[in-house]
């Protein structure tokens, strides 16, 4: 092991897929060679499944929560590797029988990211929302508004269209720069469910996650307890993520309060 690594660290980075590639291969190695290792890193996997489990079905509130139930668990699951990994697996079971039990009683279903990215590449069936002084559109979901990024990035409001998915408004504005086209849909209640294994960049306290939805690049985040989802054609990650992180100097409402 390299002087200063953490090997519990670089397992759950294994993990979840972002560890170092050239770290990546060292740890397999001692994984290869180490009955223990080899539990602890199924264990983290173990953990992950749940997690990315809850992250689908699950309320935050409810997900939020056995997270922190698997925090408190992993000095736990130190103190049981001492005495072998017998202690490790049944704290593993234990988190993720808490996860399938708070998915089966979150009950109703919620929208998924790809309906609602579906969206965003639809055609508009009404105008843009007009612009009056700030860095905001004059339309807005549940007080959650539309950016205005035409003096910031160039990207003019084109056009707009509202649909429902599984009972839930999603109501999307479309921006077109030269021969990019995006939209950004706002979906009213509680947020859609992600499957998948998105990338995850956190900006500004904000968790943006990454994933490709039949070939385009989506952005999907939360502002004020809702989704917004960001995507396109022919459009990059990083000019979406830019897009979708941009607050206007804190004028454009993210959080809850």
């Amino acid at each position: 092991m390299r002087p200063g690594t953490d090997i519990e660290s670089d397992l759950a980075r294994l993990a979840d897929g972002t560890l170092d590639p050239e770290r990546a291969q060292e740890v397999e190695a001692q994984v290869a060679n180490s009955p223990e290792l080899a539990a602890q890193l199924a264990e983290q996997r173990r953990a992950l499944t749940a997690m990315r489990a809850l992250d689908d079905s699950a309320p935050m509130a409810l997900r939020e929560q056995v997270q922190r139930m698997h925090e408190r668990a992993a000095p736990k699951r130190r103190r049981a590797r001492r005495y072998g990994v017998a202690g490790a697996f049944t704290t593993a079971a234990a988190c993720v029988a808490v996860a399938l039990a708070v998915i089966v009683g979150a009950g109703a279903s919620s929208p998924t990211l790809a309906q609602a990215a579906a969206l965003t590449v639809k055609p508009a069936t009404g105008p843009a929302p007009g612009h009056t002084w700030d860095g905001t559109l004059n339309l807005d979901v549940d007080g959650v508004p539309y950016p205005y990024w035409k003096h910031e990035y160039g990207w003019v409001a084109t056009g707009s269209r509202v649909d429902k998915i599984d009972g839930r408004t999603a109501t999307t504005v479309f921006y077109r720069k030269g021969n990019q086209r995006i939209g950004y849909t706002i979906v009213a209640g509680k947020p859609v469910s992600v499957s998948g294994s998105p990338r995850v960049s956190w900006v500004d306290g904000t968790r943006f996650r990454r994933i490709p939805v039949k070939g385009n690049a989506v952005v999907t985040w939360e502002r004020r307890g809702h989704s917004c989802i960001l995507s396109g054609q022919g459009v990059t990650w990083q000019q979406l993520l830019k897009l979708a992180s941009w607050r206007d100097d804190g004028n454009l409402p993210y959080s809850s309060s």
